[in-house]
């Protein structure tokens, strides 16, 4: 069921780097169990360096990179180009790359942690649908947050175009990763193609070296507690795997979809995170927002 499995991974103010964290502990795993493994980064000479240490612990040489900057949709359309006409199967997608970073906009004109935490996940997938399709039974695992919990999709400023909060729109990212999920599965009913939401809770990885930079006296401020935090519940990227793992491979799963997991079981979500007519328009927005109407 292995053949090929995509571990999506950004490098910079990511979670986890091209040999470190989540997405490389999921790739490895992965490895183990004999599948082939295409780690989907953006700095390849940071993939290739986690590439290595994927084959020499694991022993499996199928394991390879391919250049994806989720920053950048004509990245995303060109990656899932490759994968199409290079590979005849997709077993497996795991949408793992995740962005926490002051205001920025991308090359689109997006802001930067929406593309990265959203939109290019969502054009990636959409992308390479059909390929999952016929591989199918296959499945889509997106690595989401309890972060949702506090998050709004604002319609009216998705874009952070008119007040920015870092925060806030990491939130909103990651609710949208799970109204997404929710909204694949309704759409891929009956295909095959099951859809799996993850929290893999609070996991140390380089997404937190940036925090303090973002901000500055206010982290002082809550650095004691911040640290208290870090030391009591904080887990490794190994341990933060395990869910995302169970999620790609456990069979007893192949007959649900669009479900939210923590600690490789079904969390119950709040209310904003069922709303189907919120998801089906942030769907429609999506597609407009990467131009995947007109594909």
């Amino acid at each position: 069921m292995f053949e090929p499995s995509l571990s999506e991974r950004q490098d910079s103010h990511s979670d986890g780097g091209p040999n470190t964290g989540i997405g490389f502990e999921v790739a490895k795993d992965l490895a183990r169990r004999g599948a082939k493994v295409i780690l989907a980064c953006r700095n390849e000479a940071r993939a290739e360096v986690a590439v290595a240490e994927i084959v020499k612990d694991t022993g499996n040489e199928n394991v390879m990179t391919s250049k994806l900057d989720l920053a950048s949709l004509s990245s995303v359309r060109e990656f899932s180009q490759k994968i199409k006409e290079g590979e005849n199967r997709l077993d497996i997608l795991v949408n793992n790359a995740g962005m926490f970073t002051e205001k920025s906009t991308t090359e689109d004109g997006f802001d930067t942690m929406l593309q990265v935490n959203h939109l290019g996940h969502f054009l990636l997938t959409n992308l390479l649908l059909d390929l999952l399709k016929t591989s199918a039974p296959s499945r889509v695992v997106v690595v989401s947050s309890d972060a949702y919990k506090a998050g709004t999709i604002n319609f009216e400023d998705i874009n952070a175009e008119k007040s920015y909060d870092a925060f806030p729109a990491y939130a909103q990212g990651k609710l949208a990763n799970v109204l997404f999920t929710r909204e694949l599965a309704r759409r891929l009913e009956g295909t095959g193609v099951t859809t799996y939401a993850v929290h893999p809770g609070f996991v140390k990885t380089e997404i937190w070296r940036y925090i303090p930079g973002m901000y500055g006296w206010k982290f002082t401020l809550m650095k004691p507690m911040f640290r208290l935090m870090m030391a009591a519940f904080s887990r490794t990227p190994e341990q933060g795997a395990q869910t995302v793992i169970h999620c790609a491979v456990e069979e007893k799963l192949s007959s649900e979809s669009g479900l939210y997991y923590s600690d490789c079981d079904v969390k119950q979500t709040s209310q904003k995170a069922t709303d189907d007519v919120v998801a089906r328009q942030l769907w429609e927005l999506s597609e407009r927002m990467t131009g995947l109407f007109s594909l």
